[in-house]
């Protein structure tokens, strides 16, 4: 008898180490799918908040597509002005359209740089010179896309006495910035959208770890009749 009452003694302790051991991963298991379940929802709210902001940002620029920024249009113009080869032509249709989102944001940027191409010859912003250049200076001092970088052959302003800036370099200056902020847009807008993709797969998992923790937690006990 006293063989068995110690048999039953060390498998009353073991079982219950076994119990305390398993009701610890079980709520363990809650804590972890609340953990999960509130970054998800911060990552919703924050995700959601941040394209809000940039709606409301690009919406305050009051920015509406021209009448040829549509697809076609916009290549019919590029090729009239003898452009070739330009990379990342346009495919969203913004034409009269206000630009209040990432997407159209971006397309709107990508128009302007057509703009800006045509405007320039089809040459960028590091292939124009400074300074506007004169008339007879020689072909060595000139930029391959018009104008100098050398103020000996530029153009004198007569009431400044200093080189005449390069108008179409400057230009380019000015497309840089805008589309570099409406192309930001895009991103953030992008990343917003990111933050509720993440988010939801984080509540997701929070909420399956709890459902797994709740089932392990009440899932029913067999009788191990060691007795």
């Amino acid at each position: 008898m006293s063989t068995i009452t110690a048999d039953h003694r060390v498998t009353q302790v073991v079982r219950t180490k076994t119990d305390l051991f398993r009701k610890l991963l079980e709520w363990g298991g809650f804590g972890a799918g609340a953990i999960l379940v509130a970054f998800g929802v911060v990552a919703i709210v924050m995700g959601f908040s941040g394209r809000a902001t940039v709606a409301d940002s690009l919406s305050l620029e009051k920015i509406v597509g021209s009448a040829d920024m549509t697809p076609a249009l916009i290549a019919k113009e590029a090729k009239d002005a003898g452009l070739t080869n330009v990379a990342n032509m346009p495919t969203v249709d913004v034409a009269g359209k206000a630009i209040d989102n990432g997407t159209r944001a971006r397309a709107f940027a990508s128009y302007m740089r057509i703009h800006a191409l045509e405007a320039s010859g089809g040459f960028t912003y590091a292939q124009m010179g400074r300074f506007t250049a004169k008339p007879d200076a020689p072909k060595a001092e000139l930029a391959v896309g018009g104008g100098t970088d050398n103020p000996q052959f530029a153009v004198i302003d007569a009431a400044s006495k200093q080189p005449v800036a390069n108008g179409v370099r400057n230009l380019w200056v000015t497309e840089t910035a805008l589309t570099t902020a409406l192309n930001t847009s895009y991103m953030a807008d992008r990343l917003g959208l990111f933050g509720i993709v993440v988010g939801i797969a984080l509540l997701l998992s929070g909420i399956g770890f709890i459902v797994l923790a709740f089932a392990a937690l009440h899932r029913p006990k067999t009788a191990a009749s060691l007795s």
